[in-house]
């Protein structure tokens, strides 16, 4: 019979090599798991084969009373649950004792959104006539015009932008590739950035089709975009809590407020489920709420 340690090893390789995941994701699901198998060994119960429905119910009860949040407890029963499910799938058990596990509400909040004046304050903070600067410009253009995630962004390549056809390649969650639209303002700024810094500077073998890379010619890293985001923001004088998932948030918002197909805007943001998309007409009716009550003569 299968222990703890080696169930969790084969989940991790079934994510990792036939789910395609990231070694983030799969990182995350590790913390996660280590949680169940911590509280079953403590509770005496060494193999999860032996473990049934109501002692999931009691690890759900301890998750909740650790103090954490909501959206956490639904991360790692989230887990839970497709541990289970992959050893149904290996035979390892008849059927998952997981599949009835009720998940806290966790509501949906709604992200910070910034306005195109915002976007163009903080990208004005840059000094174009310096490597970084153009560099910076590109990046932040590039990040806005595709509503592309963080890591899609710093991964980018130069084989991967259409530049005729107006579309760039991305690699997404997954291993998932989608074309993507980008405008001619972002295309612009990436090849002043490329014609006439990037082709200056010696570019190390690792990163020779990286579109951003420092001055040193490497890439650069998902924490330096997230430092460059915020030093921006702080110049500009924005005092919203933002991120470079804020610029992906933006980007939706703005293409649904401004009457997208949100199949369209799915497409775009390479959402599995069209449910994901849906947060943006949420947001879209927000704004029109807000509208109204800054603006209607009845609303004073």
């Amino acid at each position: 019979m299968i222990n703890w340690e080696d169930a969790l090893l084969g989940f991790l390789a079934h994510l990792k090599l036939e789910k395609s995941l990231s070694e983030n994701s799969v990182s995350a699901y590790k913390r996660d798991l280590q949680k169940l198998t911590h509280w079953a060994l403590k509770e005496g119960i060494l193999r999860p084969t032996q473990i049934d429905k109501k002692q999931l119910q009691d690890f759900s009860a301890y998750i909740a009373d650790t103090g954490v949040k909501a959206t956490t407890q639904a991360r790692v029963l989230s887990g839970v649950r497709a541990f289970f499910r992959y050893l149904a799938l290996e035979d390892l058990i008849d059927q998952s004792p997981a599949d009835f596990l009720v998940f806290p509400k966790t509501g949906r909040k709604l992200p910070a959104v910034l306005t195109p004046d915002e976007i163009d304050a903080m990208i004005a903070t840059f000094d174009r006539s310096t490597l970084e600067g153009e560099r910076n410009v590109a990046l932040f253009e590039t990040l806005y015009s595709c509503g592309l995630r963080v890591s899609e962004l710093v991964n980018l390549g130069l084989t991967q932008i259409h530049r005729e056809e107006g579309y760039i390649q991305v690699i997404g969650k997954g291993n998932k590739e989608r074309l993507v639209p980008i405008s001619e303002r972002a295309l612009k700024h990436i090849f002043l950035f490329v014609d006439y810094y990037r082709n200056t500077l010696k570019i190390d073998p690792k990163y020779r089709d990286a579109v951003f890379v420092s001055a040193k010619g490497r890439g650069l890293t998902r924490q330096m975009v997230f430092f460059l985001l915020r030093k921006a923001a702080l110049e500009a004088g924005i005092q919203k809590v933002i991120s470079p998932h804020t610029f992906r948030h933006s980007f939706a918002t703005h293409l649904v407020e401004a009457g997208a197909d949100l199949r369209a805007v799915q497409e775009m943001l390479g959402h599995e489920s069209i449910t994901t998309t849906e947060i943006y007409t949420h947001l879209d009716r927000v704004y029109l709420a807000k509208t109204l009550e800054q603006f209607h003569p009845r609303s004073k």
